[in-house]
C-alpha cells in the first residue's frame, strides 16, 4: 500500500497544496515565495528520504508568519494521512544532528498525540528577511497536525542559519527513521493496540 498523501489547504491568508510519499528518495518541489524556508523545506525533504511538494501563495506582503505556519500544518496533515494505522513503523528515533558550531537534538515519537517540546534558543533574530521566531511556529503546526511528539533541543550554536538548518535536519533524520518501516513489528507498535 502506498504511504502517500495530498493536502490542498485554502484560507484567506494562505493556498496550499503538499504531497508527500514516505517511501520516497528525498525528492522536493519546493517553492512558498519564502526562499529560506524553502531552502529548510528542501533539507527536510532530502533528508528524510520523503518526496515532498509543497507550493504555496502566502500573504508575505503581511509577513511571512502565516506562510510558514500553515505550511506546517499541512505537512502534518499530510503526513497523518500518509501513515495510515501506522502498522509496521519503528515509531521511536532520535538523533543528534551537527551543522559546523551548531548541534541540534530530534526525538519523535509517532504517538498519536501531537505536541512539540522546543528548546531551541537562537540569538540573532533573523536570517536574511526570516524571522528566527517562525521555526518554533512551523514546528509546532507540524507536530500537532501530524500527531506526533517531537522534541528539538539545541545543544550548541550561536550562527541562527546553522541552529534552524541542523533543527530541520535533525528532524528529518528523526522523521526517516521512526516512519520506516521495521520487518520485526507485527501490527501497531504500541501495548494500546492503537497510535
Amino acid at each position: 500500500m502506498a504511504r502517500t498523501a495530498r493536502i490542498a489547504r485554502t484560507t484567506g491568508e494562505t493556498d496550499i497544496l503538499v504531497e508527500v510519499d514516505l517511501d520516497g528518495t528525498g525528492k522536493t518541489d519546493v517553492a512558498t515565495g519564502v526562499g529560506f524556508f524553502d531552502h529548510m523545506l528542501t533539507a527536510l525533504g532530502r533528508h528524510s528520504l520523503i518526496d515532498l511538494t509543497v507550493h504555496c501563495k502566502g500573504d508575505t506582503w503581511v509577513d511571512d508568519h502565516h506562510t510558514v505556519e500553515d505550511v506546517g500544518i499541512a505537512l502534518g496533515q499530510a503526513l497523518r494521512e500518509a501513515l495510515g494505522d501506522k502498522a509496521g513503523i519503528r515509531r521511536f528515533a532520535d538523533v543528534c544532528v551537527p551543522l559546523d558550531e551548531a548541534l541540534v537534538l530530534a526525538a519523535v515519537d509517532i504517538s498519536g498525540r501531537g505536541e512539540l517540546y522546543w528548546d531551541v534558543p537562537i540569538g540573532p533574530d533573523k536570517v536574511g528577511t526570516f524571522d528566527t521566531e517562525l521555526g518554533h511556529e512551523f514546528f509546532a503546526g507540524f507536530a500537532r497536525d501530524a500527531g506526533i511528539t517531537l522534541h528539538l533541543r539545541k545543544i550548541t550554536g550561536d550562527n541562527a542559519h546553522h541552529i534552524l538548518e541542523a533543527t530541520f535536519k535533525a528532524c528529518a533524520r528523526a522523521l526517516r527513521a521512526a516512519v520506516e518501516p521495521d520487518p520485526r513489528v507485527s501490527g501497531i507498535p504500541s501495548t494500546k493496540g492503537v497510535l
